[in-house]
């Protein structure tokens, strides 16, 4: 019987490189694909795409496996991209990695995957897929290490995607990651992990921005409506934003100790033109206690049993438990048992019940504490 063929997206990264060696080890016939998905100033400072080729290709070679590159860089642009203009010109503050994963990675790339003969696709991220008690449901699971768990960006994975994924380094924490990439003498044993947008890479956010949105200048107030400066734009702002919002020198209450309190993006009137911004970290703005959420995705394909479960509103957030869920088909309503700090719309809020991902929503809305 031959081996099971799977096609694994190569980033140029360790985490996909120590998963190709890992289903290599396990048997399966694997293939590496690159993915390049974003092609407007290709060649300027900023993007690495050329680099990360030549990485992905260099531990291809040392592995012993075969990999080919394939440009989805129209359909990145499509689905992903146009959605995160969208989303930043409404004032939210969108999460593209989630919208790439559901649309790039996990269907054009599986859809392309398949069309080479693959019977599974694998990628470097951190999560777990389980086979539930349920006869051919699959589950998302937290990966071991809970530092690097990469759940909450797979939260609209659906059980097609699941059946036909491996994630190889699921049960691994990341330091015996890097070992294994060092043992092996991978060449970029040593890279530092991607940050930030793909597509943004490390450039100014500011600058990359302008050249896609329109905006226009307006006040920035406080919660008592004292004009404090001008913002240059609201697309440029994010709720709990404490830095570059451009009244540094702007001093108000002071603390116990004589400093003065720093000052936070707390609120965005669209209809007014208006950013709003607290001083305090703990200043009631800021903190909600409640949020709505629309744009819902199910793993199981239908809601979960309305019940209490742990939700996050952000990436690295620990799981917060809510006192209550009201579920529906296309929208949920969660309610925290302690208030959270920044819920920020356009991000996502996800839920858990225990180690197991059960889906979530687009935050549409939040109700602070004052």
């Amino acid at each position: 019987m031959s081996a099971k063929k799977v096609v694994l997206g190569m980033s140029g990264g360790v985490d996909s490189s120590v998963a190709a060696w890992l289903l290599k080890q396990q048997g399966y016939e694997v293939i590496g694909l690159f993915m390049k998905n974003w092609e407007d100033d290709d060649d300027d400072q900023y993007c690495s795409t050329r680099q990360d080729w030549l990485d992905a290709v260099s531990v291809a070679d040392v592995i012993g496996v075969d990999i080919d590159a394939v440009n989805f860089a129209a359909e990145y642009k499509d689905r992903v991209f146009a959605e995160f203009l969208r989303e930043y010109q409404a004032g939210r503050t969108p999460n593209p990695d989630v919208l790439c994963n559901a649309e790039i990675k996990f269907k054009a790339f599986l859809d392309h995957a398949m069309q080479l003969g693959a019977d599974l696709i694998a990628t470097g991220h951190y999560a777990r897929v389980r086979a539930s008690e349920d006869a051919g449901r699959y589950e998302l699971l937290k990966a071991l290490d809970a530092s690097k768990d990469q759940s909450y960006f797979l939260h609209r994975l659906n059980q097609t995607q699941l059946a036909t994924t491996l994630f190889p380094l699921g049960e691994l924490q990341k330091t015996e990651v890097r070992k294994i990439a060092a043992e092996l003498k991978l060449p970029n044993a040593q890279k530092k992990d991607s940050t930030g947008i793909c597509f943004i890479g490390e450039r100014p956010f500011r600058e990359f921005l302008n050249r896609y949105l329109s905006f226009q200048p307006g006040p920035i107030k406080t919660p008592e409506g004292q004009i404090l400066g001008e913002h240059v734009g609201l697309s440029f702002y994010t709720l709990g934003q404490r830095k570059g919002i451009g009244i540094g020198g702007v001093k108000e209450h002071t603390n116990s100790d004589g400093s003065h309190a720093a000052w936070y993006v707390a609120r965005k009137d669209i209809s007014q033109n208006t950013l709003y911004v607290v001083q305090g970290h703990e200043h009631p703005w800021l903190l909600s206690s409640t949020l709505k959420a629309d744009q819902v995705s199910w793993i199981a394909g239908t809601p979960p049993a309305d019940k209490n479960y742990a939700a996050k509103t952000r990436y690295r957030q620990a799981d917060m438990a809510c006192s209550h869920v009201s579920l529906t088909d296309g929208t949920f309503s969660l309610q925290f048992g302690q208030p959270q700090w920044a819920v920020t719309p356009g991000q996502s809020a996800v839920l858990y019940d225990g180690d197991i991902c059960l889906g979530g929503g687009i935050i549409s809305a939040a109700s602070s504490l004052s």
